[in-house]
């Protein structure tokens, strides 16, 4: 079994608010329709055990783009969103955060019985990662959410958080089925972090005569034997640095969303009459579904889709957000009846993304577009889960 990655993530409270959960769901459950249909379900399982691609698709959706309740927002609102269409798109979401995770295996059971799987081999699976991240890796955090994501055919993913109270963090692991050898031999492509000193390692093949002694070794740091994961380490502070984006990247997102003669190329490709900052959405969406691994190396750029609920880089803009979302939704229902122009139109978008940056190597002023983003803000509906706040001790809450 190989682990394919994790993230460090900074614990954050707070909660999301109904007006972007709803649109989270409705949002992450098109992306994921496009990814299948497309590319199908074994792609989409590929994509959700790189921790890199599900940070972005959390910060596309409009959730803060470093912090720990991406994790929990972003699979609850998959389950939410595609499980009623299980049958049709031949995935299935399980478990869950707390009492949910414990769920796990009834809710394996009932889709093995219904696709005619092995249950007892995926609840299995399910409890050997759960007990391996927790257990066997002693580098202190406890596992409290599980996600187990399972296709028709029987391949599977699995998302899994844990808590360490002590430093204030939150680790992401990551799985994929594709590559099944030995849960308790070196199960992982590797594990990459904070030195934390000596750990306890019980899946160490050089521990072989421990596991015949009760399962019992302690004493190697994990670099030692676990190499090459792809690793996200996100920062403690809520703001996004530049540093943190490829400005080139994002260059080509806003030369193809405000140079006129590429936005009304791109809007062509879509066959729709868009505005500049709708573009700039879609621009980052397309890439979600049809961008290579290595596009997604900084993360924090797919926050310049749609915002964050903390206001970092900008209010999430509500208008933006329903109207990217009607785009997406109307190309994917046009495709279920065979007009496919529309779907196709966001993969032409993120081939002529790919060749704006290429050729025009245009590069973003951080600081401009992020103020320019703030000042248009207001017309756009943006909103934060502070405005939330103010509201509830006026007495004025609404949902949207």
């Amino acid at each position: 079994m190989k682990r394919s990655g994790f993230a460090d993530l900074p614990l954050h409270g707070g909660r999301v608010p109904p007006w972007l959960a709803e649109r989270m769901e409705k949002l992450g459950s098109a992306i994921v329709e496009a990814i299948i249909q497309y590319y199908g379900t074994t792609e989409f399982l590929s994509r959700l055990s790189d921790p890199f691609w599900f940070q972005a698709l959390g910060a596309v959706m409009g959730m803060d783009w470093h912090s720990s309740g991406i994790t929990t927002s972003v699979l609850g609102a998959l389950k939410r969103g595609l499980n009623p269409k299980s049958h049709e798109l031949g995935i299935y979401l399980c478990g869950g955060r707390g009492k949910q995770s414990r769920k796990t295996p009834e809710e394996l059971l009932a889709v093995a019985d219904r696709r005619s799987l092995n249950g007892n081999e995926l609840v299995r699976a399910s409890r050997l990662t759960a007990k391996v991240d927790n257990n066997a890796i002693g580098d202190g955090f406890q596992i409290y959410l599980h996600s187990f994501i399972v296709s028709a055919q029987g391949d599977w993913a699995v998302v899994q958080q844990g808590m360490n109270d002590a430093n204030g963090l939150a680790r992401r692991y990551h799985w994929h089925s594709a590559a099944v050898k030995d849960f308790v031999c070196e199960p992982h492509t590797g594990i990459v972090g904070k030195n934390e000193g000596e750990i306890l390692n019980l899946i160490d093949r050089r521990a072989s005569d421990a596991h015949n002694a009760l399962l019992t070794i302690a004493g190697q740091a994990p670099e030692i034997t676990l190499r090459d994961v792809r690793y996200l380490q996100m920062p403690r502070g809520h703001e996004v640095p530049a540093r943190a984006v490829d400005l080139k990247r994002l260059g080509a997102v806003l030369a193809v969303s405000y140079e006129r003669q590429l936005r009304d190329f791109a809007s062509l490709l879509l066959v729709e009459n868009l505005g500049p900052r709708t573009l700039q959405t879609l621009a980052l969406l397309a890439e979600v579904v049809h961008g290579a691994p290595s596009r997604f190396s900084d993360p924090a750029r797919f926050s310049f889709a749609l915002g964050g609920k903390d206001g970092h880089p900008f209010p999430v803009p509500l208008k933006t957000y329903d109207e990217s979302l009607g785009v997406l939704r109307r190309a994917l229902d046009a495709a279920k009846l065979g007009h496919t122009d529309k779907v196709d139109g966001f993969k032409r978008l993120d081939a002529l993304l790919r060749r704006v940056e290429e050729n025009l190597q245009p590069e973003a002023d951080f600081a401009s577009v992020v103020k320019h983003e703030r000042a248009i803000s207001p017309s756009l509906g943006g909103r934060t889960v502070m405005d939330d706040r103010r509201q509830s001790k006026n007495g004025q809450m609404s949902l949207f």
